[in-house]
């Protein structure tokens, strides 16, 4: 497996308040990665950090040896935990601004997956309950052909019966030289997903670990083990 992410001692201050402490942290090709930690943790200004959003007080982040910025925006699919487009552009308007804008978006893949959603592409997106506006951001962070998918609680929105979906639709839409990190709190929906898991706490890496070595080290699950390193 090669390199696609690496930070090294990566720090991030708010004035004088940390957010992430020395965090060293590589992760290969080929991974369903969870993200996990309470609120505060610094999962966050880890996924603003990976997409260019914030700079590091100190420390690099690399991804394929880039720092982030216009190269690693052509490779890096970066869903945020908000509805990010304008309400009043059709469905169909936008797959076209994002076919434009990135050279590895499959229109194909967008369209498929709208039809199994019953979504129209003609729908003006404000017309679209929460939930199917949030499966469109996901439907387009999807149909790219990225090297590192970073997904912001991608199943928070969507009722308990839409996340088999949600799941689904990450699982077959990803390219699988890829890498996915999810960031959840809710662990037990996308446990039988993942590949490893990463815990962040007060702004520490406390464990990264597969989840098969998690089972055979400590005989249990990722979120029996979550509850038990985070309880108060």
């Amino acid at each position: 497996m090669s390199e696609l992410l690496s930070c090294v001692g990566l720090t991030k201050n708010y004035g004088n308040t940390p957010a992430l402490i020395d965090v060293n942290l590589t992760i290969e090709r080929g991974k369903i990665i969870g993200l996990l930690g309470p609120n505060g943790s610094g999962k966050t200004t880890l996924i603003k950090l990976i997409n260019g959003l914030l700079t590091p007080t100190e420390g690099t982040i690399t991804i394929e040896g880039n720092k982030p910025g216009v190269e690693t925006k052509k490779v890096v699919a970066y869903l945020p935990d908000n509805v990010f487009l304008n309400g009043w552009m059709r469905v169909e308007q936008i797959i076209t601004y994002f076919a434009d804008f990135y050279a590895d978006f499959r229109v194909e893949v967008a369209y498929e997956m709208l039809t199994k959603l019953g979504i129209s592409p003609r729908a003006q997106l404000r017309t679209l309950s929460k939930g199917n506006k949030e499966k469109v951001c996901l439907i387009l962070v999807m149909s790219r052909n990225a090297h590192l998918y970073v997904l912001d609680e991608p199943i928070a929105g969507v009722d308990p019966a839409a996340r088999d979906y949600v799941i689904s639709t990450i699982m077959n839409n990803y390219n699988p030289d890829a890498s996915v990190i999810i960031s959840t709190h809710l662990i037990a929906d996308i446990e039988p997903i993942l590949d490893e898991v990463i815990f962040i706490k007060n702004g520490n890496i406390v464990l990264k670990q597969s989840v098969e070595d998690i089972k055979a080290e400590h005989g249990k699950g990722v979120d029996e083990l979550f509850r038990e390193v985070f309880k108060w």
